[in-house]
């Protein structure tokens, strides 16, 4: 939008594939149901995880070495010792080296899918929170956009201050990272580890750019300063791009569990057989 006149000049919104992607790791494609409709999709993704803990626990069981000497051979990765070698090798040591981002992948992510969870996980941190839809956030976003759309007379108008209020905000906090501007509100988010949503938040009036009120981060509610950490760990930003990277990668192994898993559970059984009828397997 032009910041002078209030003209809309476009619109931005993430590509397709990626508002697709986000859908699938989410609810399978799947859409909230009307009423109280089973949201399956939100289900499956939220069951599948809760597994998902409960197999990287009893794995950890599983794999715990009783000598030094089998804790190194554990944590090591062959790739001159055949091919079987090689995937039980990434199936051992790659799972436990990435066991701690995949439990924070999991464990966080699981916030999202059940209510009963997320309440729990808040009351571990001292947060009391209230039973509310997955998507309540999203719902009291579109609401207030909805709301707006009976007031586009006013709209005009109060865009043109937003720029006054972006260069106050940006002059008074040198080391920012990103401001974002909505009607009446503002958010300055810092280059800091940790909660990266971490923002102090401006109430400021459309029509003047006048900032009225000032919330610290320090000083925000823990509610929401413990859903930015959530968000952090589970995408892996709180420790910057490193911590990123460790989390794509941890992710990738973590997809290639099932694969080695399944890999080896069935030669395991196909060797059973050979075994049975005769036939020796090198």
């Amino acid at each position: 939008m032009d910041p002078y006149t209030g003209e809309i000049k476009g619109k931005y919104e993430r590509p397709a594939f990626f508002v697709t992607m986000f859908r699938l790791h989410r609810w399978l494609l799947d859409s909230m149901k009307a009423e109280d409709g089973v949201f399956w999709g939100k289900m499956i993704v939220g069951v599948s995880t809760l597994l998902f803990v409960v197999v990287l626990i009893s794995g950890i069981v599983i794999w715990w070495p009783r000598t030094r000497k089998a804790l190194k051979n554990s944590l090591s990765i062959s790739v001159g010792r055949g091919f079987r070698r090689f995937w039980y090798d990434l199936h051992v040591a790659g799972g436990m080296y990435a066991l701690l981002f995949l439990l924070a992948m999991a464990l966080t992510g699981l916030t999202w899918s059940f209510g009963w969870y997320r309440t729990g996980f808040y009351k571990v941190f001292g947060v009391e929170v209230q039973q509310e839809g997955a998507h309540g956030g999203a719902a009291r976003r579109g609401g207030r956009g909805s709301g707006q759309s009976g007031k586009n007379v006013s709209h005009s108008s109060s865009y043109v201050c937003w720029q006054q209020v972006y260069e106050q905000l940006a002059l008074n906090n040198p080391g920012y990272k990103q401001i974002t501007l909505s009607n009446g509100v503002a958010n300055v988010s810092f280059n800091t580890f940790g909660n990266q949503r971490a923002s102090d938040r401006y109430t400021f009036n459309p029509r003047s750019g006048k900032i009225d009120e000032v919330v610290l981060y320090k000083d925000a509610e823990k509610a929401g300063k413990i859903r930015g950490w959530i968000y952090s760990v589970h995408v892996g930003s709180w420790g910057g791009m490193l911590t990123r990277l460790l989390t794509f990668i941890a992710a990738l192994i973590g997809a290639t569990l099932p694969l080695t898993g399944y890999y080896l559970w069935i030669r395991r059984i196909w060797r059973k057989k050979l075994r049975v009828s005769g036939i020796s397997l090198s």
